[in-house]
């Protein structure tokens, strides 16, 4: 018996050894030691022997299985390794070359006004600075004059995390604003920013989704005024829409973090479900502003009695609609590339007040 297994071991080896690709060397473990294999058939002998007979032939049966699947396993990281080697020698790639015309990606409307809006406030001074979009209650509420029981704290408005060790709740930032405390906390006046990113409330329909984008601007200093505010909005707003000018009305609203608080329309006309900023018969709310309340300047640890400022936001979901024609916000959000092929941009077309803000369509 010792003699068969012997030579069984020498012919299977053989076998292995002959096998050119994965395929050969499959069809000889499976003959091996497949159910049906000639290993596991003397395996399954053990069992109608006698004990003694048992205690010398199972070890030695074992240890050939052992041995024939070391040697497969071999082969096999052997014949793998050259099919890689093959493949890779057939599939060439030149990463010089041009990419294809239908292949090229193309800049998302969201990006694209974002960048827009970062270059036009560019040249008018701002900055642009980001914060987190994860809060605490104190940036994203109490800093900002919002009282405890303001609508804007319920959770039917807004997305809460479960608290924390110490008790306290972080919520998902329901504006850019507390990007405008921590500004204020670590940099000294004059400042100039905008802080654009992603925003969270509870609310979904075809203008608004539980997640969207928003810009928000601010300006401190010592001698700010109401109409450095409107001067800076039509500026943005010409360059934006690329219009020669634009006329603003500004309502008295209210807002926790600014006072006075006006909402800014914009004259405008509707025309064959469209509309068209710059002139008109009507008027189209567009943003909301106001000045630094005193007590968010406060909050922030800056004396209300030496420095101003004012403050301004707006939805840039909202301004890609307008200006780009789109009529449901939650298709910004589908991942259709139909749709992004039609309204997205050249991933080239950089925004330049030069060459034209919008940087070219795809």
């Amino acid at each position: 018996m010792q003699d068969q297994i012997t030579a069984l071991e020498a012919e299977i080896t053989e076998a292995i050894e002959a096998a050119s690709d994965l395929n050969t060397l499959e069809e000889v473990r499976v003959s091996a030691l497949g159910k049906k294999g000639r290993v596991s058939g003397l395996m399954k002998g053990l069992g109608k022997m006698d004990p003694e007979e048992r205690k010398v032939m199972g070890p030695a049966l074992n240890g050939l299985k052992n041995a024939i699947a070391a040697k497969l396993d071999g082969a096999k990281g052997v014949l793998e390794s050259a099919a890689l080697e093959a493949r890779l020698a057939t599939e060439t790639l030149d990463v010089s070359l041009p990419s294809k015309p239908d292949t090229l990606g193309s800049i998302h409307p969201i990006s694209q006004v974002m960048d827009e809006i970062a270059e036009i406030f560019a040249t008018m001074g701002f900055d642009v600075a980001e914060g987190p979009d994860l809060e605490d209650d104190f940036h994203n509420f109490t800093a900002l004059n919002i009282p405890e029981h303001h609508p804007a704290r319920q959770m039917h408005d807004t997305f809460y995390l479960k608290p924390d060790d110490q008790g306290e709740r972080k919520v998902l930032r329901t504006h850019t604003s507390p990007v405008q405390i921590r500004t204020m906390e670590n940099k000294k006046p004059p400042i100039r920013i905008i802080a654009p990113g992603r925003t969270y409330r509870s609310d979904s329909d075809a203008t608004h989704t539980p997640m969207f984008h928003q810009v928000e601007g601010l300006v401190i200093d010592k001698d700010t005024h109401l109409g450095h505010l409107k001067g800076t909005l039509e500026a943005f707003l010409k360059a934006f829409f690329e219009v020669d000018a634009v006329t603003l009305r500004l309502r008295p609203s209210y807002f926790p973090f600014t006072e006075p608080s006006m909402e800014v329309d914009v004259q405008c006309e509707f025309k064959d479900g469209s509309v068209k900023i710059g002139d008109g018969n009507d008027w189209l709310e567009i943003l909301g502003s106001g000045m630094v309340n005193p007590r968010v300047l406060e909050a922030c640890d800056l004396d209300p009695t030496l420095y101003q400022g004012f403050a301004f936001g707006c939805g840039i979901d909202r301004l890609a609609m307008l200006k780009y024609g789109m009529n449901d916000l939650r298709a910004f959000f589908d991942a259709d590339l139909r749709w992004l092929k039609h309204y997205g941009f050249r991933a080239l077309g950089l925004p330049s007040l030069a060459s034209g803000i919008n940087g070219g369509l795809s």
